[in-house]
């Protein structure tokens, strides 16, 4: 058998014509026309077998076209045709051509309610469902022809597929139609639903402010009727003057029914399985979309509106819309000067999808504080986080999918500078029950950037369910959730920086609140830290990101003009003073010199009285800080640790206790030289000053020797030991001042 040539086009799915016969010839897998040359071999078996399926549907569809009341289909040719379009549309999809006339029979009760039930299940799209036939399917809605089962069963698919409608503006036009079927109680759900996709501004009248009002009072609090009412009241809140309830986990129930695993399968069958970047989808290109939902993949697809059309008509719509008040069509928005020069006037996406993945539209919502758009964004996020968060629904295939999704809902959060309240329910909800292995770095991604909230909230929902994972888990998730939290205080600390300055200014009492959010998290910190490092030996690796984490928090007061300073607990410090690895070392020191900075600073504000602050540091943070220097003091450069150090869990120990170690030089054990981190600088050094002595004799280092060995700690980069020595070391500060005097002069 030879394929059939198509004088069509493949590239561009085809509107409807208002005929019964259809060319499938563009919807053809490979949509390339033959060569004479391939005529000439023999098709594989495979080919054959879509030829006949290909033919199986045109013969079905030109039967359901001429279907007549006055006929009496027989039951078995019924059959048939109907096991060729669901085979077809759960193999590969349908095309575009043949949903007006499934749509035609399915609503216009010519058939039985079983048979108009599998239509429209088997009303799985390939590429794009014109809008056309989906305006002649609600026609037959007005003449009463289809039963209420199949008008409930119509809606639920209509939203489902919503995103793969090629144009949305009739629809929009029979808002009011759509919205005369709210006062059927069993519609209503799904009515709401739909609107809520539509709703715009303009939509928005008394009238129907009132019948939901009317509509609420009779049935209750019903949760579509509230979410449909706080959209309308975030456009209009002069017109909704009621109290609506907070935001709520789920606004509508999943409509989805059987079309939503068969899309996925159409789509992973015609395209494979495609992250979350990928650009094309069953056949569209351009990636700037207007969706609302995932297409139930989570993929974000391309516009379906028709790109060629778009083109021809860019220029003349351009000009026509520069020059008027009417919206701008958020397909043709492809610059940064068209989103300035429009922006008053942008026409959001009924489909919140396309959102995450356009910097334009990103860049709207950071500009344009609109409430509806984040009202919109919550439902759509929460709703889908709750659907396919992978290990919370049972069995769940597609992990990948939903890794990419949570990767890109991070990358937006990114891109605003603010987490999404949507996200953090999913957080707040799903941590308890999660494995701390699925979606590992996508979950912790996300925590860093919960917005700010109150502490009996983290506590419970956040700190509580992560200390459980983080005491049972390996050191590499450890030290994860460590860099996650570091992230989730830069976070809190940048995006409140302006807010903070402004506050302190003003005296405003809701400082308060973020400063004991932000102290309860480095309290938090140091509680898991001080226990992880003795359950993983003071690993050197663990170590690292806990002194990274206090990095942050040792600048709070100058960097952030936060007025809070917590230092790290013992169980923190002194395995960092006692470390191994030079790193550790020289990290602590520049954090403790960074303690020096922002105490001093915050001492001489309180005694010039130049800031008036609400919050005075505590006398217990000073004589912290005094331990703690005592310590590194005697230890790196007095060799006193074991006599000076006063801290209740320091290194301070009894003269017969110190004997019994039998370890010569006790006293210089942990110094510069003799230090277990700096012990090979020293021997590199004894190799540089004498390079034929092989005694490696450390006390050779004293005296000039000393100065020499402390210029070049320096110059291996040691810059943390460097500005720790020079600020806490009287004699070396005094020389370093004097030399920088001398340079100058």
């Amino acid at each position: 058998m030879q394929r059939r040539r198509s004088s069509k086009t493949p590239k561009q799915p085809q509107h409807v014509q208002h005929k019964n016969q259809t060319d499938l010839s563009a919807w053809r897998k490979g949509g390339k026309i033959d060569s004479e040359k391939s005529l000439q071999y023999n098709q594989s078996a495979n080919d054959q077998k879509y030829d006949n399926q290909e033919e199986s549907l045109e013969q079905a569809l030109s039967y359901f076209g001429k279907v007549q009341d006055c006929v009496a289909p027989k039951k078995n040719v019924v059959q048939k045709h109907l096991d060729a379009v669901e085979s077809t549309a759960l193999k590969q999809g349908l095309p575009p051509e043949g949903f007006e006339i499934l749509l035609n029979v399915a609503l216009s009760g010519r058939l039985a309610d079983t048979v108009n039930t599998q239509l429209l299940k088997s009303l799985i799209p390939a590429s794009v469902i014109p809008e056309n036939s989906v305006v002649t399917a609600v026609s037959w809605l007005c003449v009463s022809k289809c039963s209420g089962n199949i008008q409930l069963l119509f809606l639920k698919w209509l939203i489902t597929v919503f995103d793969f409608i090629d144009h949305k503006e009739q629809l929009h036009a029979l808002y009011g139609f759509f919205f005369s079927f709210l006062q059927d109680e069993k519609l209503c759900p799904y009515v709401c639903h739909l609107l809520y996709l539509l709703t715009r501004k303009e939509n928005v009248k008394p009238f129907r402010i009132r019948i939901l009002l009317d509509l609420q009072a009779k049935m209750g609090m019903q949760s579509h009727l509230q979410a449909l009412l706080s959209l309308y009241k975030l456009f209009c809140p002069e017109q909704v003057t009621i109290t609506l309830p907070g935001k709520m986990k789920t606004y509508f129930k999943n409509s989805e029914g059987p079309w939503k695993a068969a899309i996925t399968a159409v789509r992973q069958r015609n395209q494979g399985p495609s992250p979350l970047s990928q650009a094309v989808f069953l056949g569209t290109s351009q990636p700037q979309s207007r969706k609302r939902k995932w297409n139930a993949q989570l993929v974000i697809p391309a516009s379906s509106t028709n790109t060629n059309h778009l083109e021809e008509d860019r220029e003349k719509s351009c000009f026509y819309l520069h020059n008027t008040n009417e919206s701008f069509p958020v397909e043709q928005l492809q610059t940064f000067p068209q989103l300035l020069q429009n922006i008053h006037r942008l026409e959001f996406p009924s489909q919140m999808g396309s959102v995450l993945t356009n910097p334009l539209l990103l860049h709207y919502m950071s500009c344009v504080k609109d409430e509806s758009i984040y009202l919109r964004l919550y439902y759509w996020m929460g709703q889908m986080l709750q659907e396919e968060c992978t290990w919370c629904v049972v069995d769940n295939p597609y992990e990948e999918e939903f890794k990419s999704f949570l990767e890109t809902a991070y990358k937006a959060e990114c891109f605003l500078q603010e987490g999404f309240s949507a996200c953090e329910e999913f957080l707040y909800k799903t941590l308890p029950l999660w494995d701390g292995f699925c979606c590992r770095s996508e979950v912790l991604r996300l925590v860093s950037w919960i917005p700010l909230s109150s502490f009996s909230d983290i506590k419970q929902y956040l700190f509580d369910p992560l200390a459980q994972l983080f005491f049972t888990s390996s050191i590499y998730f450890k030290c994860s959730v460590l860099e996650s939290l570091k992230e989730l205080l830069q976070n809190w600390l940048n995006c409140n920086v302006i807010q903070m300055d402004l506050e302190i200014s003003s005296g405003n009492t809701t400082l308060s609140g973020l400063v004991n959010v932000v102290a309860e998290l480095v309290d938090f910190v140091g509680r898991i830290s001080t226990v992880a490092l003795r359950l993983e030996n003071n690993s050197t690796f663990l170590l690292y990101f806990i002194l990274d984490f206090y990095g942050t928090v040792c600048d709070m007061y100058l960097k952030y003009n936060l007025p809070l300073l917590i230092m790290p607990p013992a169980g923190v410090f002194y395995p960092a003073l006692l470390s191994m690895d030079s790193v550790n070392l020289n990290q602590l020191c520049y954090i403790m010199y960074r303690y020096r900075t922002n105490l001093v600073a915050a001492k001489e504000n309180e005694l010039s009285k130049k800031k008036i602050l609400q919050f005075k540091f505590s006398n217990q943070t000073y004589q912290k800080y005094n331990q703690y220097i005592i310590a590194m003091v005697g230890c790196l450069w007095t060799s006193s640790a074991f006599q000076k150090d006063i801290h209740p869990q320091g290194l301070c120990m009894d003269d017969k206790l110190l004997s019994k170690t039998a370890v010569k030089e006790l006293k210089n054990s942990f110094n510069i030289v003799y230090h277990p981190a700096m012990m090979g600088y020293s021997v590199r050094f004894l190799q540089q000053i004498c390079p034929d002595d092989t005694t490696f004799n450390f006390k050779l280092i004293k005296g000039k020797k000393w100065d020499w060995y402390l210029e070049y700690l320096y110059t291996q980069g040691l810059k943390g030991l460097k500005v720790f020595i020079e600020s806490s070391i009287s004699r070396v500060s005094q020389a370093a001042r004097s030399k920088a005097g001398n340079v100058e002069a």
